[in-house]
């Protein structure tokens, strides 16, 4: 395909190859930057998506799409009207991107607008969900965030599941506003399956109203990337659409970070740890509204000085197990429930209890070993 240019000048020739190993989708983007490349239609306005209705055609009323192409979990639509062309790319998980060229960047501006116009569900407020993006980074080096709504945590409804000492605590940090914090990390540690995720939940619910919650697929990727860190601090440009109050804070959820923030944590993944305590108060995370969150499986004592020093942490909670008192009042045992003597001396973390209680009954099959006899 060979489009030629309007003015060598200020546009050089473009040769687009295309073989056996590109697909229906690629033959439309080189449709879509034809016009573009060669000066016809030099402006270009661009938008992502979430919640995109099934049957949201992606383009202005009145026009019709030239070519369309789905596979793979995605469906690509090319349209064309007077002085402009556009391409829209909708995935499986109802997000989707719309770029439009056109000869002027206020016709682009225009049909863009008409193009998205209703074309998302809107955010339900029935306090039943919370808008939730999860980051990841793409094959292509690319920072990809994806939205999605999730079942809203209620702490009043959760807050037997803890221990006296985190829940009193989880509750003055679901009472906090952004003003009131004396710093921007919150800590989470304890043993596995003492619910650290679940009050993470707790918190964005409490937060809703000036929080937005993101949680970070890939946390090991984000340190090792300068540019991934810095496309998920900078969040999502500004006109971009996203739940949520507009000019929100947002709270970063890294989970499991235990490699990072150990004693030994300089040494062994160099510049990681420096990158995110530059997030929480460094000059890279001046002037963003931007708390971090981080749940470690280790305990307070290995972890790096660094981080627990006065001044960054908002709150630094244990998570613990329940003791054995705690435990058996839990179970209700005397009323109905299992006896205090299946609870262990050292008492239980929050999903043994579930365990005993027999709310989780998984499936098992184990080895039958046969017994030798004298003779082989």
């Amino acid at each position: 395909m060979h489009l030629p240019a309007m003015d060598t000048h200020q546009t050089p020739p473009i040769h687009i190859a295309l073989d056996d190993s590109d697909e229906p989708a690629d033959v439309i983007d080189a449709l879509l930057l034809g016009p573009f490349a060669a000066g016809l239609q030099p402006a270009a306005r661009s938008a992502r998506l979430e919640r995109v209705r099934p049957d949201a055609p992606l383009f202005p009323v009145g026009a019709s799409a030239t070519r369309t192409a789905a596979g793979n979990g995605r469906r690509a639509v090319l349209a064309e009207g007077k002085g402009w062309t556009l391409r829209a790319m909708c995935w499986s998980d109802a997000c989707a991107t719309v770029t439009v060229v056109a000869e002027t960047d206020e016709l682009a501006a225009s049909v863009l607008a008409q193009a998205i116009d209703g074309a998302c569900e809107p955010v339900p407020d029935d306090g039943l969900t919370i808008p939730i993006a999860f980051w990841h980074r793409r094959c292509d080096g690319q920072a990809r965030r994806t939205g999605r709504q999730a079942a809203a945590t209620h702490w009043p409804k959760i807050r037997a599941n803890y221990p006296p000492a985190a829940a009193s605590a989880l509750e003055q940090v679901m009472a906090l506003r952004p003003d009131e914090a004396g710093g921007r990390l919150l800590l989470l540690h304890g043993p596995p399956g003492t619910g650290k995720t679940t009050a993470l939940r707790a918190i964005g619910t409490a937060w809703r109203q000036w929080c937005r919650t993101e949680v970070v697929i890939d946390s090991e990727q984000l340190y090792g990337d300068a540019g991934y860190l810095t496309a998920v601090m900078l969040g999502r440009d500004e006109d971009e659409d996203h739940d949520g109050p507009s000019g929100a804070w947002r709270l970063l959820v890294l989970e499991d970070c235990d490699e990072l923030i150990r004693d030994d944590a300089k040494r062994q993944a160099g510049q990681a740890l420096g990158r995110l305590l530059n997030m929480t108060d460094g000059l890279i995370g001046q002037g963003l509204k931007l708390l971090v969150a981080i749940t470690t499986n280790e305990p307070l004592g290995v972890l790096h000085p660094a981080i627990v020093r006065p001044g960054r942490c908002m709150a630094e909670i244990h998570v613990g197990p329940f003791s054995r008192s705690e435990a058996a009042e839990w179970l209700g045992a005397g009323n109905g429930g299992p006896a205090v003597s299946t609870v262990p001396a050292g008492g239980a973390t929050l999903a043994e209890l579930y365990a005993l209680r027999g709310t989780v009954n998984p499936v098992r099959a184990r080895e039958l070993r046969s017994v030798a006899g004298m003779y082989l």
